[in-house]
């Protein structure tokens, strides 16, 4: 867990080798996200990041299009 991002207001949505951090208050719904990987993040599901879903690759691909900060990846 990054404490330095957690601190800051994101929440962590853990995996097996990557974890998601997501901060709801710097998103600014670009939407790039879910058209980048419905499989890593879907509105419809709880959580609505699963990191697991996808390749590593995939989602510091997607995450590297967030317009806004919102997203961050650690990498394990």
């Amino acid at each position: 867990m990054d404490k330095d991002l957690l601190d800051a207001g994101y929440r962590a949505y853990t995996g097996e080798k990557i974890d998601v951090y997501f901060n709801t208050g710097m998103c600014q719904h670009s939407g790039n996200c879910v058209r980048g990987s419905s499989k890593l993040f879907n509105l419809k599901r709880k959580p609505w990041i699963i990191p697991d879903e996808v390749d590593v690759e995939t989602v510091k691909n997607v995450i590297d299009t967030c317009p806004s900060g919102a997203l961050k990846y650690r990498q394990k």
